[in-house]
């Protein structure tokens, strides 16, 4: 597949058919995929890859929390606010998502019960957790953010590899906002930092999710050129 092409056609999933995805297969993804460029060539990330009733019991236990009233809040800290432009960019997608689902603003019950399936990694059969090393991430003297940097580079060639291989993907913060869950079930030592969820899998193109399409803003409204 033409890079091009494969650039065009990811898209966010959000609904997943339950065919496991082999094992191999996302040895070969995970194999290209650390090709990726890094600061020095330091490769900051590692992955856990999950499937078959260890992705279900993963989901069961972050819906539980999540239920129970539990404290969730990933490794990697999200932004207080979303200031303009942002905040626009989110509330458009947002807004298209539920227009596409039949929500109304004011039905409040079917929004949280769509915002559950982010915890649950949208019923996807596997999902690929990235992590980095603490001792990298955290030094003497501040934060060292390039690890997130390199460790979002080699997650973009995952999501492009899967387009080529017929799957779908969805880079989640919910995914990981549950890491005591994470940790305990599958026993990540607290020397690593759980950066990000890829949910993965075969996309179930008869959802009604699977319409959404975000928009981009164009090149010229977010680019300078100098010298030209």
């Amino acid at each position: 597949m033409d890079i091009n092409d494969a650039i065009q056609q990811r898209r966010s999933i959000r609904a997943f058919k339950q065919d496991p995805v082999p094992q191999d297969l996302l040895k070969v993804i995970l194999q290209t995929a650390v090709l990726s460029p890094s600061w020095a060539n330091t490769q900051p990330w590692e992955f856990i890859v999950v499937g078959g009733q260890t992705t279900q019991d993963l989901a069961k236990a972050c819906e539980e929390k999540l239920m129970s009233g539990g404290v969730i809040k990933p490794e990697i800290p999200g932004p207080p606010g979303f200031p303009e432009p942002f905040d626009g960019r989110r509330r458009m997608v947002g807004k298209k998502m539920f227009d596409v689902l039949g929500f109304g603003r004011d039905d409040k019950e079917q929004r949280v019960k769509w915002g559950m399936r982010g915890f649950k990694f949208f019923d996807a059969p596997n999902v690929i957790f990235i992590l980095t090393d603490r001792s990298f991430y955290f030094q003497e003297g501040g934060q060292n953010v390039w690890p997130l940097f390199d460790c979002g580079l080699v997650a973009q060639n995952i999501m492009l590899l899967a387009v080529k291989h017929g799957l779908g993907t969805i880079p989640e913060i919910q995914a990981v906002m549950c890491p005591d869950v994470l940790r305990a079930k599958l026993a990540i030592p607290e020397s690593k930092i759980i950066v990000l969820g890829i949910a993965i899998g075969y996309p179930d193109p008869d959802h009604p999710i699977s319409k959404l399409v975000a928009e981009r803003d164009p090149v010229d409204a977010v680019t300078t050129w100098c010298g030209f």
